[in-house]
């Protein structure tokens, strides 16, 4: 990964980045209008997702596509018609918007039509990215009329990928050079979309679930940003989510570190990939309210690891827990791992969690692409296998022996690993 850019071009602005719950709705396509107009509008880059549950409503129609031809339709018209009611809201009736979103929904159609790839993850880059395109058009001239002036942007442009479908990787050097060409003004906003890019023939690619936040911190580093704002519907990062853990934290500072290693164990509210361009130029990273904009929410950036200092808590459910063991109870070594870990690449198993013995092999992964059946089939063939579906994997940071003994006592736990500052546990739902 290249990180070489000029310090010249630095631009001093910041990236503002708004999730679907932001903008599920006309209200919430007001509200950022009205958060722009009260953080300021001068030099920001918005980052915006699909409108509230669009992506899974589009992945219903990629489904459809390859194994319900006959509910396609319906599912295609779901997609309009909600849009079109958010529209319908914002917009008097004849306003261009309503010709716009329908060429895009025509587009797609036409896609659909002549489209004669049967590979999966090609259709599902090629359809989802609508989401992006569609609600990044209607914010885009809400706030021309609401006296925001903005340029729409297509990311596809601006971020270049391999050719891999669905988590595609960044090529740098490319995309430093686009975003240089197209962004040149200095005093205005632009708007663009999260999780879509393209590769070097021009199809789209995706990101990643959740690639939204990536964008951003893509766009911070080349552009060597002040900050990145991710705006969520919650006051900042807690220390556990509010939805499965109780008197929960706001936590006020992360360090890069802390929040890459929370990030790394599933944590929601950052992805992943975002946080490595930002550590590397000290970019900070404040998650906040779009609900209350003023609050100062969570700032990750250099410095102390947590203020304050409480255990954090993550959970990723529906988890699958593998064991394997050699058929004739020789020992696993590096041979067998080595084969294994060939297999989890080959069949996009997310591996979270390895654990072994002298003649046994445990792993907790995500079968996010449903590859699972597949890969055990192949396991089969040279392991003692058994899968526990349907799993949850906590993680607990900077835990104590009060908060382990109290965590433990109502659960059935499958597997426990302790590090230094970490546990983590595989338990029965």
């Amino acid at each position: 990964m290249c990180y070489a850019f000029a310090k010249a071009y630095e631009l001093n602005m910041q990236i503002f980045k708004f999730g679907g719950a932001s903008v599920k709705d006309a209200k919430g396509v007001k509200n950022i209008a009205a958060v722009l107009k009260e953080m300021g509008t001068n030099k920001t880059i918005i980052v915006v997702s699909a409108m509230g549950k669009t992506t899974n409503a589009l992945e219903k129609v990629v489904n459809n596509y390859f194994k319900d031809k006959d509910a396609l339709a319906a599912s295609l018209q779901e997609n309009e018609d909600f849009h079109h009611a958010i529209v319908s809201d914002l917009f008097p009736a004849g306003h261009h918007v309503f010709e716009k979103i329908q060429v895009l929904f025509t587009e797609l159609k036409g896609f659909l039509a002549w489209n004669k790839s049967p590979q999966y993850d090609f259709v599902y880059d090629q359809v989802v990215c609508y989401g992006e395109l569609l609600s990044t058009t209607i914010i885009n001239l809400f706030l021309t009329e609401y006296g925001i002036e903005n340029t729409w942007l297509d990311a596809r442009n601006l971020i270049k990928t391999d050719a891999s479908n669905r988590d595609a990787k960044v090529m740098w050097d490319t995309t430093q050079s686009n975003i240089k060409a197209a962004l040149k003004k200095k005093n205005t906003n632009y708007i663009t979309q999260g999780f879509i890019a393209s590769d070097p023939n021009n199809f789209t690619t995706t990101l990643g679930r959740e690639g939204s936040d990536y964008t951003g911190a893509i766009l911070a580093y080349c552009l060597g940003a002040d900050s990145l704002t991710i705006w969520k519907d919650v006051p900042g990062v807690l220390n556990g989510d509010p939805r499965v853990f109780d008197n929960t934290q706001l936590l006020h500072q992360i360090s890069y570190e802390e929040a890459i290693e929370l990030a790394f164990y599933g944590a929601s509210v950052i992805h992943p990939k975002t946080l490595q361009p930002l550590q590397r130029k000290e970019i900070p990273l404040y998650v906040k309210s779009f609900l209350n904009p003023q609050e100062k929410g969570t700032a990750v950036s250099k410095g102390q690891t947590l203020i304050p200092e409480v255990p954090c808590y993550i959970v990723k459910k529906n988890q699958v827990l593998i064991s394997l063991s050699s058929l004739d109870f020789s020992f696993m070594m590096e041979d067998n791992i080595g084969e294994l870990f060939q297999l989890l690449g080959k069949y996009k198993m997310k591996v979270d969690l390895i654990q072994n013995s002298a003649i046994s092999f445990s792993v907790c992964v995500d079968n996010k692409f449903d590859n699972l059946e597949a890969l055990l089939n192949e396991l089969k063939a040279k392991f003692k296998v058994r899968a526990n579906e349907g799993v949850s994997l906590y993680t607990i940071r900077h835990f104590t022996d009060k908060v382990l003994r109290s965590f433990e006592k109502d659960k059935k736990v499958l597997l426990k690993q302790v590090a230094q500052n970490t546990v983590q546990f595989v338990t029965q739902n």
